[in-house]
């Protein structure tokens, strides 16, 4: 059966296109019976398509050229600076938690940011598609800011560790509302190189950064160093924000968004139906099972009587139980409506696969390179801050060349399956070689090229397996499919968070008592929980001698586990389906028989052929 609309463009359109396609657009933007008091219900109405996932739709047939432009690089901008805000920032949480004597919670704070990243973006990608892509970038803008002025002014590791809540809240929105922007304006063959854009500030700051810290902290103190990006990002944001809201304005005077009426019953009803349709329940459930089943990892071994410890037992217990109550909640049409996690697109084996491979992989990244890397390499091979902060972040600068360069094939070779296969084999011998060289004395040449191999491998599999759960959807699922995605990343590192602190919380403090000289012992606790008292100590001493001992000791059991983590991902890699993506669109439209078929310039696959070969329908 041949395809509707052979010569529709891509995602993103003009005023001139949309002249030529005789109000097509227009019957899908407003169908009939669009007004929510037609329907019966005051808890959500019956349209497939939410009030967001509208509005930029019609505000795509309102783009100009230079407008996009404009968008464009306004998200290179807060990419830029967000980019240079976490090469800063990363240098100066040790000394962050060290102010506080407690250089050992850093896990904890990266277990807490891992934790908000993990749940925030199902409901930012909810609020994107409920109200809109401009009122969630703002949300995203404003609580990003409330969290750099709350680090800034933090007196304890307790204040420091709330704040990032709202850090985490703030950056990881972005993350995902730029994602689900690029994946609006383009072509999904295009997607793939667009959809590094955020990643390209990489390949600068991650130099800069680094020397930013070690200037800050020469000059000023750790809190300047979170304090200036309260002004620095919301200015980046300026033009998104015009250009959003100028052409939404736009497509509100062409008629394009139909404004819908309150619903009965007053504010009630609009509160209401807001908590059903952003599944506040939902994201209570998943927020509780990965808090209390994580942070208590991270805090057993500094809690008193340890894993026997009441509090310890009694989140642990109570995180299982929300969690097993998640699934069951979201998939009740009557209680979850809207849900939250968009189970359902997992019953398809290549996003059920992609988001598996995306879980296994950044765990083992928050074994092999964060938490815990920057402080090693300060203390057992002796680097200054600057140094420091460059070799770890080799990882990014190496990851975003192979990520570029992987677009690039996939754009020329319209697969991409191949590319994940080879990126975790890569992955995978990364990991390999760090426990083979990165050891005590070794050369920092070395050092740094486990981390370039690494990083190739996260740069060639990370985009592909996006991009291809990404294709296993609709466009109306496809910000959905992306938070399922980034999701299932950030829930694996946080579990490597809280694992990789456990591990080092329990084997740390115990080597030392181990391994100091007699005269020494009584200091245990302090170097644990001060880097700096860690480094007072003269290379080739005694104490320093038993301090790196225990350091390597440990890095060395963490780099076993990432590289047992990592034993998936070749497995998963192959049961993803192997689309042709010059024959796939994820914007299904229904054929006079009402099958879904797909739009792709007329070189899409019908309905009977096989998905395998490159078609993709609606969940």
């Amino acid at each position: 059966m041949p395809l509707l609309d052979a010569h529709t463009g891509p995602s993103y359109g003009t005023l001139d296109q949309m002249e030529r396609r005789d109000q097509h657009e227009g019957e899908q933007l407003l169908p009939t019976g669009y007004d929510s008091d037609d329907h019966g219900s005051e808890v959500t109405s019956d349209d497939s398509v939410q009030e967001g996932v509208r509005k930029i739709e019609a505000i795509n047939l309102t783009w100009t050229t230079k407008s996009l432009v404009v968008a464009y690089v306004s998200i290179f901008l807060m990419a830029f600076c967000t980019s240079l805000e976490g090469q800063t920032t990363m240098s100066l949480s040790a000394y962050a938690t060290s102010a506080f004597s407690k250089h050992s919670l850093i896990s904890t704070v990266l277990v807490v940011q891992n934790v908000v990243n993990a749940v925030i973006k199902p409901p930012m990608a909810k609020i994107a598609d409920v109200f809109g892509r401009f009122e969630a970038f703002c949300v995203c803008i404003l609580i990003y800011v409330l969290g750099y002025i709350q680090m800034a002014a933090s007196t304890n590791v307790q204040t420091y560790a709330s704040a990032q809540i709202f850090y985490s809240a703030g950056s990881t929105g972005l993350q995902i509302l730029q994602q689900v922007f690029i994946a609006d304006s383009s072509s999904l063959l295009n997607r793939a190189f667009l959809a590094l854009l955020p990643e390209f500030p990489f390949l600068v700051t991650v130099w800069i950064g680094p020397a930013i810290a070690d200037a800050v902290m020469r000059h000023s103190s750790w809190r300047w160093g979170y304090g200036m990006w309260s002004i620095i990002l919301p200015a980046s944001f300026l033009p998104l924000a015009l250009t959003l809201l100028l052409n939404q304005r736009k497509a509100k005077r062409l008629n394009l968004i139909k404004q819908k009426h309150a619903p009965r019953g007053g504010l009630i009803a609009v509160v209401r139906r807001t908590w059903y349709d952003l599944d506040m329940f939902g994201l209570i459930l998943l927020s509780a099972a990965v808090t209390l089943i994580l942070v208590p990892l991270t805090l057993a071994a500094s809690a008193k009587d340890g894993w026997k410890n009441d509090s310890i037992l009694a989140m642990i217990v109570v995180g299982i139980v929300c969690l097993l109550a998640l699934p069951l909640w979201e998939s009740s049409k009557r209680f979850a409506p809207k849900p939250l996690l968009s189970l359902h697109l997992l019953r398809q084996r290549t996003a059920l696969a992609g988001c598996a491979l995306a879980f296994w992989y950044f765990m083992a990244f928050y074994f092999s390179v964060q938490p815990y890397l920057y402080s090693y390499l300060q203390v057992v091979q002796g680097y200054d801050v600057a140094t420091a902060g460059r070799v770890t972040q080799t990882f990014a600068f190496t990851s975003t060349i192979a990520a570029f360069s992987v677009s690039l094939l996939i754009k020329y070779t319209r697969r991409y399956r191949i590319y994940v296969t080879i990126g975790s084999a890569i992955y995978m011998f990364g990991l390999l070689l760090m426990m083979l060289y990165r050891k005590e004395g070794s050369s920092s040449t070395l050092i740094l090229g486990t981390q370039i191999v690494v990083g190739m491998g996260g740069g060639l599999l990370n985009v592909p397996v996006q991009l291809g759960v990404q294709a296993s959807a609709s466009h109306q699922e496809v910000a959905a499919a992306t938070a399922m995605f980034l999701t299932s990343m950030e829930m694996g590192g946080a579990v490597g968070a809280a694992i990789s602190g456990a591990v080092w919380t329990h084997n740390i403090p115990r080597k030392l008592r181990r391994y100091l000289p007699d005269e020494n012992k009584g200091d245990a606790k302090e170097i644990f929980g001060r880097l700096d008292k860690a480094l007072s100590f003269p290379m080739g001493s005694p104490v320093r001698i038993a301090i790196n001992r225990s350091y390597q000791e440990t890095m060395n059991k963490l780099l076993v586990l990432a590289l047992i983590v990592t034993i998936p991902l070749i497995p998963l890699s192959l049961l993803m389906k192997n689309y042709r993506l010059d024959k796939v669109n994820s914007e299904p439209v229904d054929g006079p028989n009402g099958d879904h078929l797909v739009s792709d310039n007329g070189q899409g696959l019908s309905e009977n052929e096989s998905e395998s070969e490159g078609h993709s329908k609606q969940p």
